[in-house]
């Protein structure tokens, strides 16, 4: 991969992440995530590693790069992962196409997303939220595992997600690519960056899809994945300042409809339509002429509207949200930085649910404005990149949850250039949406009964890693990765099956609910343009549910593998003219809930296969995803009786949709 570091006219100031950035470093150069000293215009030509683990940051950071993101046709960010063993994406149901992402054996909400360091995803647009980012608007995905940094808030729990968008620095005045798979979904998007003289810089970013065809491959009568409709419009500008000022700031717009359920005109019905739309405005400036007193100020607006029916059931739901942050930097020397800062959020929630959408009135009104405002601080000490400290400290104050305290450590300690051990622990909150959070219960007959008084959740997770870089076929930069992280819970809202036959409850936890987490990668390069990486991930989950009597029953969180192992190869041609891609994933036993005939999933492999053909700014893709046509078989239990109280499509552990063969055009013009 080619990567080109422009001219810079201006000191980037860290805008969220500050010292203990999960992916300053790793960013591209265009990234407001690191600071960096004035440049003359040069050009550099390098290869990139599409998939990495960061040898620089304190914290655990998992890169995939623009080169990864090519992979496979990632129509959306959920397709993004498929070479990732830690990020599992699964459907919460069979009925609506809502995906979660689960990081460190934990559902999405426990996984703070960011778009560019700002907080993304959040409430109403979790569910449908991972494809509101097209794949193709993507330049790269840093994971970072464990705790994070507190200026970025409390709500990281399991770790953190930022997505790095398409740049309106980058010369690249048009892109556009061209999706199409026999399913008939069908794919557009266009992005056009724009310089407008030395300090003006924009990008429009524009995606349509759709799926024009019914599909139910395994004859249970109802849509595999529902008919959708998505136009989605962003435009960001950046603007660059004499003095070193950097004002960053855009809009998105996304309208949404999904029709799914019976094929058949008449009986169950899904439909679900969402409007969402974000505005933000990021500030970034030097206090002095030698760059070590920054400020930068963080502001963020989102409104989310959520409509939806299944059934007889529905959802409707409004959000309105805002977020300001604002940082000042300090570096002392080179040894010693403080970033301190001031934090405020604001969430309203418009929330009904209904048991019965002809009554006309709700069975849950819930309802609630939550407000929160705080105070951080985060120290980092650098002993010259051999050992980095990053302390942080944070106390909020919230409306309805009172006083939030968040420690976060983490720690880097190189032994060698080639041998790193970072080890991070950390506590974080979150407040639960309980509908969003687990729109999988509505694609049930079950009537959903939610105690009072939910807690907000709360968690540490501590842990650590070992990276080894060695030469292998002569190929220096090999390495082996081992990590290992765990997540304690001390309040959790817990979405209970298996308490009452045909009852979805949703109570607070009375007892212990933990998971550990291991990991292994391996990454190695045996030819010229052949690369080899191979990964194997094992969760260990558990909970302790509230039985009927109230005593406490310690399980397996259900729906979770066991373990996954991914097998990725990929050979290039000379120049990369030619790229082939292969794909092996072997998907571990996941407990079932204690309703069903089986106790747990069976262990079931998938393959993935893409061939890309590259020209003069254009490149040609075809690809097989699922090639054995693997499915889960019977999805829906009693999908013969959707009215009923025993109709449930939400234990889902398996691929919903078969083969699927597809082709693609990408076109950038420079």
């Amino acid at each position: 991969m080619n990567t080109t570091i422009r001219r810079y006219q201006a000191l980037i100031v860290s805008l969220a992440v500050a010292a203990s950035a999960a992916h300053a470093q790793d960013a591209p150069p265009d990234s407001d995530t690191a600071r960096v000293n004035t440049l003359d215009e040069v050009v550099v030509r390098s290869k990139h590693q599409s998939n990495y683990i960061s040898a620089m940051q304190p914290v655990h950071t998992e890169v995939i790069s623009s080169a990864g993101l090519k992979k496979m046709a990632c129509c959306s960010l959920a397709e993004s992962f498929e070479n990732n063993a830690s990020i599992s994406v699964g459907y919460s149901d069979a009925v609506s196409g809502a995906r979660q992402i689960r990081l460190l054996g934990l559902s999405g909400g426990y996984t703070q997303m960011l778009d560019e360091a700002r907080p993304a995803m959040r409430g109403l647009s979790a569910p449908f939220g991972l494809s509101y980012i097209p794949g193709q608007w993507l330049q790269s995905v840093q994971i970072a595992k464990g705790a994070g940094s507190v200026a970025n808030g409390y709500e990281s729990i399991a770790g953190q997600i930022n997505l790095e968008l398409r740049k309106p620095t980058a010369e690249e005045p048009l892109f556009v690519n061209v999706y199409f798979d026999h399913f008939l979904r069908t794919e557009a998007n266009i992005v056009s960056s724009l310089q407008l003289g030395d300090k003006w810089n924009t990008a429009v970013l524009a995606h349509a899809s759709g799926d024009l065809q019914k599909q139910d491959d395994n004859g249970d009568g109802f849509m595999d994945e529902p008919m959708k409709r998505q136009l989605n419009l962003a435009n960001r500008w950046i603007y660059l300042g004499d003095n070193g000022t950097q004002w960053r700031f855009g809009v998105q717009g996304l309208q949404e409809t999904r029709e799914g359920g019976q094929i058949n005109a008449g009986g169950y019905s899904t439909n679900i339509e969402n409007t969402h739309f974000n505005a933000y405005s990021k500030v970034g400036m030097p206090l002095n002429d030698d760059n070590t007193y920054n400020l930068a100020v963080v502001a963020d607006y989102t409104f989310h509207d959520l409509r939806s029916s299944f059934g007889k059931k529905a959802y409707d739901g409004r959000q309105q949200s805002g977020f300001a942050n604002v940082l000042l930097q300090n570096f002392f020397t080179d040894r010693h930085h403080l970033t301190t800062g001031l934090t405020g959020r604001w969430d309203d929630y418009n929330e009904m649910l209904y048991g019965n959408r002809s009554n006309d009135s709700a069975t849950h009104d819930l309802s609630r404005r939550e407000l929160s405002g705080g105070v951080f601080g985060e120290y980092t000490l650098n002993l010259g990149n051999k050992f980095v400290a990053v302390a942080g400290l944070r106390a909020d104050y919230h409306n309805l949850h009172q006083w939030l305290l968040t420690p976060r450590l983490n720690v880097k300690y190189d032994f060698t250039k080639d041998l790193v051990l970072r080890g991070s622990a950390g506590r974080g909150y979150r407040s639960a949406n309980i509908v969003t959070d687990n729109i999988g219960m509505l694609a049930t007959g079950y009537e959903i009964k939610i105690d009072n008084a939910l807690n907000m959740e709360a968690a540490w997770t501590y842990g650590g890693s070992l990276l080894y870089y060695f030469k292998l076929f002569n190929y220096s930069k090999s390495y082996i990765s081992i990590d290992y992280f765990r997540t304690d819970f001390s309040d959790q809202v817990l979405v209970d099956y298996e308490r009452e036959l045909y009852k979805v409850w949703i109570y607070n936890l009375a007892g212990k609910s933990y998971t550990n987490t291991y990991q292994f990668e391996f990454n190695t390069e045996p030819l010229e343009r052949f690369t080899i990486s191979a990964t194997f991930r094992y969760n260990d989950n558990k909970t302790d549910l509230t039985t009927n009597s109230g005593q406490a029953e310690r399980v397996e969180t259900p729906l979770r593998d066991r373990y996954k192992g991914i097998l990725n190869l990929q050979y290039g041609t000379r120049r990369y003219k030619w790229t082939f891609d292969a794909t092996a994933q072997l998907n571990g036993q996941s407990r079932l809930p204690n309703f069903m005939p089986d106790d747990y999933s069976p262990v079931y492999p998938l393959f993935f296969a893409q061939i890309t053909r590259k020209f003069k700014g254009m490149e040609i893709y075809a690809g097989v995803e699922n090639i054995l046509d693997y499915k889960q078989p019977n999805p829906i239990v009693h999908a013969e009786a959707p009215f009923s109280e025993k109709f449930n499509s939400s234990v889902i552990w398996g691929p919903l949709m078969g083969r699927r063969i597809y082709a693609g055009v990408r076109y950038t013009l420079y």
